[in-house]
């Protein structure tokens, strides 16, 4: 007959959001009796059963949950608060607003964009718009405008409504915000799914190479599926953009997308083209044409996607014609 003793057992549970609380279960069995060794470790595990038990469900209950998601509905206006407004060039602003709490995401699927609205002189107006900050942001969400300033463009004397009216707002001022909406949705690892219309069902299309051609503004969508890209480690994906702008100054987010280049340079290659360019410029100058899609633009073929964005004029006029010169086939490109 030997006196037999299991170990005490010790269980600690980590509450992430709440520190770390240590739950201690102690589970001592003494007796006298002829045990062999298999039947000793038979003991141990049902001994330890219970505490495993424990333990999963402590872990079920207090595991980190999901995001709280703003944009649940994509129908209904959400009104959020302006918290932080700052100049980024003479014409372009970034403007933060605030989500309902610190735990709030917005909940937009890249490739996606939102819908501001507004009542400006007694007519609703409505834009659309891509953030510049991603679900990875909690609490808050970013937007990148230009401002089109009255009696600054000959063709718009009016400049432009809502750019104009985010502009004078006050912190503390709220603005409606719907979504997510649009047409295209990254999914990481070279895939996307692509609408061919709005109620259609989505077509995957998965790619290696991905071309963007961009105009002004509508660098933001693109900015978007960079980052995701370059932020997996993983997603063999490579990037090439052609970003035209008006002027040096008028490139928006410039630094940023030196910086990715510059870090990841067998990943991101960008390239700009302007309409007045200064002296010692070493990109293009002019609007886009064939020269630069086929410079600097990965070639057409089946693992390629050229996704376009900017004004309707510059799609039209210098995209879509020297893409089709160019040999790229209709499934192989996608404007926003």
């Amino acid at each position: 007959m030997l006196p037999v003793q299991i170990n005490t057992f010790f269980l600690v549970v980590k509450l992430p959001w709440h520190g770390t609380l240590f739950l201690v279960t102690q589970i001592t069995l003494s007796f006298c009796t002829c045990v062999s060794v298999p039947v000793l470790l038979q003991l141990r595990q049902v001994v330890t059963y219970p505490i495993w038990l424990i333990y999963t469900t402590f872990m079920r209950l207090f595991r980190n949950p999901q995001p709280a998601i703003t944009l649940k509905d994509p129908e209904v206006k959400y009104a959020l608060r302006l918290i932080d407004k700052e100049e980024v060039s003479h014409d372009t602003r970034r403007f933060r607003f605030a989500l309902p709490s610190m735990e709030h995401v917005l909940g937009l699927p890249l490739g996606q964009h939102i819908y501001l609205s507004a009542r400006i002189d007694g007519a609703l107006v409505v834009r659309p718009y891509t953030p510049v900050s991603s679900d990875d942001d909690k609490g808050f969400v970013d937007l990148v405008v230009k401002i089109y300033f009255r009696g600054v463009h000959p063709k718009f004397p009016d400049g432009g409504k809502m750019s104009q009216y985010l502009d004078s707002l006050k912190i503390g001022d709220t603005i409606d915000f719907r979504g997510p909406s649009g047409l295209l949705v990254y999914k990481g690892k070279g895939k996307f799914d692509i609408r061919p219309e709005k109620k259609a069902e989505p077509v995957t299309k998965t790619v290696k190479y991905v071309g963007m051609i961009a105009g002004g503004t509508g660098i933001t969508p693109m900015l978007q599926i960079i980052r995701a890209i370059i932020k997996d480690k993983d997603d063999p994906t490579t990037c090439q953009l052609l970003f035209a702008n008006q002027t040096e100054k008028d490139i928006l987010l410039r630094s940023e997308l030196d910086e990715i280049q510059a870090q990841n340079p067998s990943r991101f290659k960008c390239w700009y083209t302007l309409d007045t360019a200064p002296e010692n410029w070493d990109y293009s100058q002019g609007f886009v044409n064939q020269e630069m899609i086929r410079d600097h633009l990965p070639p057409p073929q089946n693992d390629v996607l050229i996704l376009m964005c900017g004004p309707p004029p510059m799609i039209q006029y210098a995209c879509i014609p020297n893409l089709d010169k160019l040999g790229y086939a209709k499934d192989m490109r996608f404007s926003f």
